[in-house]
């Protein structure tokens, strides 16, 4: 599957990016203000969005709005604005550890993309060259590994609250269509021992409300093992125990990384492939560009370009 099947079959030529970051959206109540970075093709107007969301990793920038430029920049040099938070997991704030929600934010990080679904006006006006190109009733909302799990909860999985028993329900319907990249899965026995007691929101997610259109992507070599005991599996999750419509694309050797998702070169990458990257890059673009226009014959292009060659990178199964 070369990068010259996919031009050929599916993608124009790239179009120039503008990015604009920090714009910083004020939120009462949180730690901090909201710093977002908004990238967006030069010209067009009707605009998708997709809202990315940023996993954690050990790198000091990738976990903010920094990061992922692999995907960024590829969604919006063909026809996406893309807006990224830093959530205030990020190492980048250096937030003190006693701050309320710490260490992962589970609960903000969720809130921080709603803000963003709220404050569209405020990001318009931050940044002119956007004005009255966004084509608000066609968003979508993406997130790698912690990204991912936040991603999930928009979409409709659901969890209960550890501190008060409640059930949490922070699925949105402006939301029309998700990516899950190297998500996390169920929780109970999936876990270990540690990320049960140190992470108790994981102990209780649930995917059987999880109906919005959403493309889970996995690799098959993926096995987390300081998350959970279920080897590669778990990761395929969100696909296997929500209701369709649901996609599963499984990424052949790929590791947490995917390839080198969240930034070019990245030492925590640990299974560097760049034809893996891209792999990633068009088949997210195409199944999104399909959700959010129904008709539109990319994903379907896609995954023939996937399956096209004698060594394909993955395989997709959809419900």
């Amino acid at each position: 599957m070369s990068e010259s099947t996919y031009r050929a079959g599916t993608f124009g030529p790239p179009t120039p990016v503008l990015s604009v970051s920090p714009v910083v959206l004020p939120a009462p109540g949180r730690a901090v203000d909201l710093e977002v970075r908004v990238s967006a093709p030069v010209t067009g107007s009707d605009l998708p969005v997709i809202l990315l969301s940023h996993g954690q990793g050990y790198s000091n920038n990738l976990s903010s709005l920094n990061g992922y430029a692999p995907l960024a920049n590829f969604w919006a040099a063909h026809g996406f604005v893309v807006i990224q938070p830093t959530h205030l997991s990020s190492r980048t704030l250096s937030l003190d550890p006693n701050t309320p929600g710490a260490p992962l934010y589970w609960r903000s990080r969720a809130e921080d993309i709603l803000r963003i679904l709220d404050r569209f006006d405020a990001i318009e006006a931050a940044v002119p060259q956007l004005l009255g190109r966004l084509d608000r009733s066609r968003v979508a909302v993406a997130g790698h590994s912690m990204g991912g799990h936040t991603a999930s909860l928009l979409l409709g999985a659901r969890l209960t609250d550890p501190h008060d028993g409640t059930e949490v329900n922070l699925a949105d319907p402006r939301i029309k269509a998700g990516v899950l990249l190297a998500a996390p899965g169920r929780g109970g026995d999936a876990l270990t021992e540690s990320v049960a007691e140190s992470l108790p929101f994981l102990r209780t997610t649930d995917f059987s409300g999880m109906t919005t259109p959403t493309l889970v992507v996995a690799g098959d070599k993926d096995a987390s093992t300081h998350l959970t005991v279920r080897g590669t599996d778990w990761h395929a999750d969100p696909y296997v125990l929500s209701p369709g419509p649901k996609s599963l694309l499984t990424l052949f050797d790929a590791e947490h990384g995917l390839g080198g998702i969240s930034g070019y070169d990245v030492a925590e990458t640990t299974d560097e492939n760049p034809e893996r990257v891209a792999a990633v890059q068009r088949l997210t673009w195409a199944y999104l560009r399909t959700e959010l226009y129904p008709g539109d014959p990319a994903w379907q292009a896609a995954c023939d370009a996937l399956t096209a060659g004698p060594d394909p990178l993955g395989r997709v199964e959809s419900k």
